[in-house]
């Protein structure tokens, strides 16, 4: 089955590979940083080409500003989401070295905008606790603050001060009643409703760094809730959470093959979603490889078809 999920996984990825490579949006739509780092994350875990991963690799350092980030679109360079992603596609590439430390430090010294609290704040969580945001000089949100704590987890900074308050930070933001929205709990007093591609990637970012307890409640929600799920990335992230804490579904293969079946329906899926999917597929698949997002311990100094 694992051979399988890999090699039409690897066939519905070399199928959006670009003549110049690297990976864009949309299927036959231009080169994309974030879509390349995706590519070259899921494309990995298929085995895919050395030469194909080589080259997006070197697309992403093109791409690299002085400081290290890594933009969505560098004529915006407040969209500095995607730099998390290249510390990811770049580790265990001698060639990458270089660009894959500025990214880190550019990560260390980063985050988003944070001020104390003020009776007139109509949301609960503690403000001063830092992750990372989505665009430069706005608040953390879960989701870049869990792939930002994955990608200096893999690099063997899971115990460095910034991923420990990051820790913090989303147990803060962690629903009363289980899961994560994109990064409120409370407003107004009213408890906000959970959304399993928050919560999924927040028990990704959280694996390893958080005791079980403490998103026990977040577990319990994700597995009621993925087995509804129809959708590329609130499916991706939901099974690369569950896996990062053993708990794939048993019918994981067969919700992958109802998600990639909607693409006759619907279109073909963009390329981040698609290999999102693919890594959710793959994802505690291999008992010493729960999460294909972190490829390294915590405490490590440094190390249906798919194709329609």
């Amino acid at each position: 089955m694992n051979s399988r999920l890999r090699a039409d996984g690897r066939a519905a990825l070399l199928g959006r590979v670009l003549a110049d490579g690297g990976f864009p949006g949309r299927p036959r739509g231009a080169f994309q940083v974030d879509s390349t780092a995706w590519g070259i994350l899921a494309l990995s875990a298929c085995d895919g080409p050395t030469k194909v991963l080589t080259q997006a690799r070197h697309l992403l350092m093109r791409d690299q500003l002085g400081d290290g980030r890594l933009c969505v679109d560098t004529t915006h360079p407040a969209s500095f989401w995607p730099t998390s992603l290249a510390i990811l596609a770049w580790e265990h590439s001698e060639p990458c070295r270089d660009a894959q430390q500025r990214a880190i430090r550019f990560m260390l010294d980063t985050t988003g905008r944070h001020f104390p609290r003020t009776a007139d704040l109509p949301s609960a969580h503690d403000t001063m606790l830092k992750g990372w945001p989505w665009v430069g000089e706005t608040h953390s949100w879960v989701e870049p603050t869990a792939m930002g704590m994955m990608a200096l987890r893999a690099v063997g900074h899971g115990q460095h001060d910034r991923v420990q308050e990051a820790v913090r930070m989303l147990l803060d933001r962690q629903l009363p009643h289980g899961g994560w929205n994109y990064g409120n709990a409370l407003v107004l007093g009213t408890e906000l409703r959970p959304m399993p591609e928050s919560t999924g990637a927040a028990l990704a970012g959280l694996a390893g760094l958080a005791e079980r307890d403490a998103v026990q409640a977040s577990l319990t929600y994700l597995q009621q809730e993925v087995i509804r799920l129809r959708t590329p990335i609130s499916l991706g992230w939901s099974l690369l959470g569950l896996a990062a804490w053993k708990h794939t579904p048993s019918n994981a293969a067969l919700l992958v093959e109802r998600c990639l079946a909607n693409q006759e329906r619907y279109g073909e899926y963009e390329t981040s979603a698609l290999c999102l999917l693919v890594l959710g597929a793959l994802a505690g698949r291999e008992p010493d490889d729960p999460s294909l997002l972190i490829s390294s311990p915590v405490d490590q100094g440094r190390s249906g078809s798919l194709h329609h």
